[in-house]
């Protein structure tokens, strides 16, 4: 009995070392990794001395990137915070006064929209990518544009003569629908040696510029969203990013679908130089870091890296050495070939050649937003709304280059637990009267939010969609929870054109119920929690 207790004590005292010993351990090993964890944070700058976090603003299209950025910046133990925005939002908020430590831009030519205020430096490019056409290759072998010499009058000809329709991004809130205009306007002019005011005052070119235009079935607020647009639609043609083209292709043959084919004009290709420019703060040590990333970037293995992503990373223009499974020539692309570039102008043509577009080149729009009055509406949810229809609906989108043009048409839906009046506008730059109802009506009652969607979707069901681009907005605090979303996917079915539905939601809006109906009409979701007035500026580039 003796025995057996002396061998039960040694059998305890084992298990309680060998407990304390598990214990020490998994302590030990999480508080390495709790010290691990705050010396990569800011707290860790701190107490190091030396500051090893970096801001960085970059244009949307270079999220793709990002891996690559924090792999080496985790390896150097830096905090790499990279925030990203459409190219003219960046312009807006670094002259508002946000601060970054280096902005990463698709087009040098935005660099001189910064105030003088913000010094940049140490600005180099990181890799090229041309705006081009992507055809589906049955079209472009119909209209005799594979293995033959194009020119950019043979793209606009067969969109005037009714035979390509094609999708893009809008000029005024994207870089490569920026480009692409600026383009088009270059050598649609001639190619003159810089674009000018006057150019943008000749009737014969404003009325190409128009033609083109009225062949344009979608506009996209975004590049990324372009991309889902065409993969998701039934569309022939995009113009967009070669890199984009790349990723579409790739998704689209995975998918046993027709890829798209590249078209260069040979009268001149917008380019994107993708230029990395530090933000001098009189930081020495965040120079440094800046500095190690862009010539990381700059180095062979990063810009193999990127390559792999579909950037042209030689400068010269033309290179032999490429993998072809990415730079496919069977999609048109070739990288043997030179590419002419056209010629930007200065940043006061590119203003107004911006402003032209939105009140008299672009295809007009007819919009219906639907406004939700409901009762949970009331208070702060309704100013907020009233502030962002005074914004929509006023010369205050002027600032932004999103105006309504006289050629456009607006439908207000107001609704609470019905649908509440049509108001409407058949001149965008005439909106007083909409507005004056907008600010009359008081929140009630329940959510009527498939109902209002119906009666958009009616209004627009007759409208020509060779003249108008057409979309409704739809925006709501809560949960629709009048009429059925099989009621708005019949009546959607029944009506002949592809109207999007993009949808704001705000306060407690359930976001699956506006993403089923995003996912029916291949359209967008916004979230306009935090600033409504925001939402309603970033939906405006859609439509």
């Amino acid at each position: 009995m003796e025995k057996k207790q002396k061998n039960n004590s040694i059998m305890a005292l084992i298990i309680t070392i060998f407990v304390v010993f598990i214990f020490m351990f998994t302590g030990a090993t999480m508080l390495w990794q709790k010290i691990e964890n705050f010396f990569q944070n800011n707290q860790a700058t701190q107490i190091l001395g030396q500051d090893k976090t970096f801001r960085m603003i970059s244009s949307s299209e270079n999220e793709d990137l990002e891996p690559v950025i924090q792999s080496y910046a985790k390896s150097k133990g830096y905090h790499i915070d990279i925030q990203y925005a459409g190219t003219l939002d960046i312009m807006q908020n670094l002259n508002n006064g946000e601060a970054y430590d280096a902005v990463w831009l698709s087009n040098s030519i935005w660099m001189y929209m910064l105030d003088s205020n913000i010094r940049t430096s140490n600005s180099k490019c990181t890799s090229i990518n041309p705006v081009i056409f992507g055809i589906t290759k049955s079209k472009a072998k119909e209209l005799g544009f594979i293995g033959k010499t194009v020119y950019t009058k043979d793209i606009v000809n067969a969109i005037s003569s009714g035979k390509l329709k094609f999708s893009m991004s809008n000029p005024t809130s994207t870089n490569s629908g920026a480009s692409a205009y600026l383009g088009l306007l270059s050598t649609l002019a001639g190619n003159p040696e810089v674009l000018t005011k006057e150019n943008l005052e000749d009737a014969a070119l404003k009325e190409k510029l128009t033609k083109l235009f009225s062949g344009m079935e979608r506009s996209s607020g975004s590049e990324e969203f372009l991309e889902e647009l065409f993969l998701n639609g039934d569309y022939e043609a995009v113009v967009t990013y070669e890199s984009s083209i790349i990723n579409i292709n790739k998704q689209l043959e995975a998918k046993g679908k027709e890829p798209l084919y590249a078209i260069y004009p040979v009268d001149g290709v917008s380019i994107s130089d993708s230029p990395l420019a530090f933000i001098s703060n009189n930081n020495s040590n965040k120079k440094e870091i800046f500095t190690d990333i862009q010539s990381y970037i700059l180095s062979d293995e990063g810009q193999k890296l990127l390559q792999e992503k579909g950037r042209r990373t030689w400068y010269g223009g033309i290179s032999n050495h490429v993998d072809k499974t990415i730079f496919n020539p069977n999609w048109g692309i070739d990288a043997t070939k030179y590419i002419s570039p056209v010629k930007y102008p200065n940043t006061n043509v590119i203003k107004l050649a911006l402003n032209l577009y939105q009140v008299e080149l672009r295809k007009p729009t007819h919009v219906v937003f639907c406004l939700d009055y409901s009762g949970s509406m009331s208070g702060t949810g309704n100013t907020q709304l009233m502030n962002a229809m005074d914004y929509i609906l006023t010369e205050k989108a002027a600032n932004d280059f999103l105006q309504f043009s006289e050629k456009d048409k607006i439908d207000i839906i107001p609704f609470g637990s019905k649908v509440l009046g049509v108001w409407s506008t058949g001149k965008g730059s005439e909106t007083t009267a909409l507005l004056k109802n907008v600010h009359a009506l008081k929140p009630t009652g329940t959510t009527a939010l498939y109902p209002a969607a119906v009666q958009a979707l009616k209004l627009l069901q007759n409208e020509d969609a060779n003249k108008y681009n057409l979309s409704i907005v739809l925006m709501t605090d809560g949960e629709g929870n009048e009429g059925t979303y099989s009621e708005l996917a019949q009546t959607y079915r029944d009506v002949k054109h592809q109207i999007p539905i993009y949808s704001i939601m705000f306060g407690s809006a359930k976001e699956s119920q506006l993403l089923t109906i995003a996912k029916l009409t291949n359209s967008k979701v916004f979230d306009g929690k935090t600033d409504l007035v925001k939402a309603f500026k970033e939906v405006r580039g859609y439509n």
